[in-house]
């Protein structure tokens, strides 16, 4: 029997949006409210405004008489207007802390919309949550570290437990805003975990989020994560990971407690892309924001903070004090190179200070100091490869696609090897696999790379050749060199070196700050440098650079719409090529046929390059490849790939990029 009072269709959003700006005056909650289903819109202006351009006011001037009675809502709830809006708020007036509230706010109703549709809708109670609370992950790791502590087993581990000490001492401060400045070997990965699961008992956190550049960064210590405190209380969501069709059923079901989790970040540790962090926090749409709240009353971990994109520099660190300010947060800028940011968050509120873990951080960097640097100055291809084929084990990257693959070719065949993007991780984990094997045997072993070396991959060579570039880029770079520490500084050489065709455009500023830091430098690693880095190069990009796309103007007018358009830290203007010498022939006559699923798409992604979207267009033009979709395609034309260096698009359109 239907209910006559709800056939028909109601646009309850506009009608809740206008009784919370009409009754409460809260534009705040209209935001949230009127993007519920479909997303969060521009604020837009009051007056000079109509229905069709689908700003907030310009919905609100809807008529809706006829169609909205809100009695009901009065008779089940009553809300005081002084409850509405958080007193610290109408007090400080921030039109940015305005914007992160109603996100967060935004989170609060779609997330309880979510899960109140997902009991109405399932017949059996549904399954979340089932994790070990934050104090029994505290055991599990007191349980692993307590033996390192009581014994350590050399000077480098002592080292190390005086880290893991100043981070179980610092753990008992108050909640706030640290940095954790840890050498390349020190440990931080258990470290900075002792540091958040001991705050976050001792403070009632609720989970412990890791905000980490590099999906190959993240798989690695996620790993680390699962072995302490168990595989169902981690959950890594990032693109790489999704529920596979072979896996049993009982892991089937852990796997979609994971989903279900990754939905609203419901787990006590998460570990998370930079990407997704932020790109959440900036969204506007239901999906995406759900998770947001559950940031709240959270220990962070931002490592590798020298990686957060300087284009959003600015509202990045401002949300990470928003978070701290307001939200009972506590953050912690992991790194071996810590960024200067003192500026940027005083800017934002004087009142907030960082501080720092670690204790005798020059002494720490003095212990940790595997490598010694040399510069070359510039150097022909030639030269450079007549001086690498001198070398029976080394590591050189370069600053362009175009180089490295002109570089490599100028080598040997035997023994020498080139790593690029372009090159899907199928085949860069197969290369790999045989770079570390002939180091591990002591055979010649010569690598040709872009950037993609820098970090997150684990290699140790007696020397590494990095053209010039940013101080962070340099210092990445030294962390391929003796990284084991088997070998002296003096036996461990860092050359630098410029190539004569210049540099790449989005690189140029950093590597001009680097040079000027590093003049009259005896240790381009020590804090002083990197800090001196840091401001010169905040300088030359100048203010407006480290808020490129002007998120902070669009949120002084609350255009939460247009602010999501912008804010995405990866260009989002490229397409997949997918390489079929790489994946299983049924994968690729699956995607052709358009059978699309979650656990394919994860296979196939190992098989891919992503390209810039005019490329894609060129090599279609061209026949090479076969489309599947306007963003994506498979490779058609075998020779268009090379197995030593990837995706070969110079022969097709004799044009150098910049790998980024």
């Amino acid at each position: 029997m239907s209910d006559p009072e709800h056939v028909a269709k109601v646009d309850h959003s506009t009608a809740g949006s206008k009784i919370a700006l009409e009754q409460f005056r809260d534009l705040f909650g209209a935001s949230a409210i009127a993007g519920h289903h479909g997303g969060m819109p521009d604020v837009g202006r009051k007056r000079a405004t109509a229905e069709s351009d689908g700003t907030l006011f310009g919905r609100c001037t809807k008529d809706l008489s006829g169609a909205m009675d809100p009695s009901a809502f009065w008779k089940e709830n009553s809300i005081s207007p002084n409850e509405v809006i958080p007193a610290w708020l109408l007090k400080e007036r921030k039109p940015f802390a305005g914007v992160f509230y109603t996100h967060m706010l935004f989170s609060s109703l779609v997330d309880a919309d979510f899960l109140d549709t997902e009991a109405f809708m399932q017949t059996a109670p549904v399954q979340r949550g089932q994790y070990e609370s934050i104090e029994a992950l505290l055991d599990k790791l007191t349980d692993r570290i307590l033996p390192l502590l009581r014994s350590p087993s050399s000077e480098l581990n002592k080292k190390r437990c005086q880290i893991l000490e100043n981070c179980l001492a610092s753990a008992r401060q108050e909640p706030g805003l640290f940095s954790l400045t840890v050498p390349t070997g020190g440990g931080k990965t258990i470290s900075s975990l002792a540091f958040a699961l001991n705050h976050a008992v001792r403070y009632n956190k609720k989970r412990v989020i890791y905000v980490i550049p590099y999906t190959s960064i993240i798989e690695q210590n996620a790993q680390v994560f699962r072995e302490i405190v168990g595989d169902h209380n981690v959950l890594e969501h990032h693109s790489g990971v999704d529920a596979d069709e072979t896996e049993d059923l009982e892991k089937n079901e852990l796997i979609r407690r994971k989903l279900l989790a990754a939905e609203n970040w419901d787990a006590p540790l998460i570990v998370t892309t930079a990407v997704q962090f932020f790109e959440s926090l900036f969204s506007n749409k239901p999906a995406k924001c759900r998770k947001l709240h559950n940031i709240a009353d959270s220990v962070i971990i931002f490592d590798e903070a020298q990686m957060l994109p300087l284009d959003f520099l600015k509202p990045c660190v401002w949300a990470i004090a928003e978070l701290v300010r307001h939200y009972s947060t506590t953050c912690v800028l992991c790194t071996a190179t810590q960024p200067s940011l003192n500026t940027l968050i005083a800017e934002y509120d004087p009142a907030l200070h960082v501080r720092e873990i670690s204790q005798d951080i020059p002494e720490l960097q003095a212990f940790f100091r595997r490598v010694h640097f040399k510069k070359m100055g510039t150097l022909s291809l030639d030269t450079l490869a007549d001086e690498l084929t001198r070398q029976r084990q080394t590591l050189c990257i370069v600053n362009t696609r175009k180089n490295a693959q002109l570089l490599f070719k100028k080598l040997p065949a035997e023994g020498s090897f080139h790593l690029s993007t372009r090159m899907p991780a199928e085949h860069r984990s197969i290369v790999l696999n045989e770079i570390r094997e002939r180091l591990k045997q002591g055979q010649s072993c010569r690598v040709i790379s872009t950037s993609l070396l820098e970090a997150g991959v684990d290699l140790d060579f007696p020397q590494v050749w990095r053209e010039k570039a940013g101080l962070d880029s340099i210092l990445q770079a030294a962390g391929r060199c003796n990284r084991e520490g088997k070998r002296t500084s003096a036996e461990s050489e860092v050359v630098l070196f410029s190539l004569p065709d210049g540099m790449p455009k989005g690189i140029e500023q950093n590597a001009m700050a680097a040079e000027i830091a590093m003049e009259g430098a005896d240790h381009p690693d020590e804090s002083p440098v990197i800090t001196a880095y840091f401001d010169q190069l905040y300088r030359l990009r100048g203010a407006k650079a480290l808020d490129s796309k002007k998120v902070l103007d669009l949120c002084s007018s609350f255009s939460f719409e247009s602010i999501a358009k912008v804010f995405h830290l990866i260009n989002s203007d490229t397409c997949t090529i997918y390489i079929p010498r790489f994946a299983k022939a049924e994968d690729i006559s699956a995607l052709q046929a358009g059978k699309y699923s979650r656990s394919l798409m994860r296979r196939l992604g190992r098989c891919s390059v992503n390209i810039y979207k005019w490329e894609w267009e060129q090599m279609l033009k061209s026949g090479i490849i076969q489309p599947i979709d306007e963003t994506s395609a498979v490779l058609i034309h075998e020779q268009a790939y090379d197995m030593q260096c990837g995706l070969i698009m110079e022969p097709i359109m004799g044009i150098e990029f910049f790998e980024s």
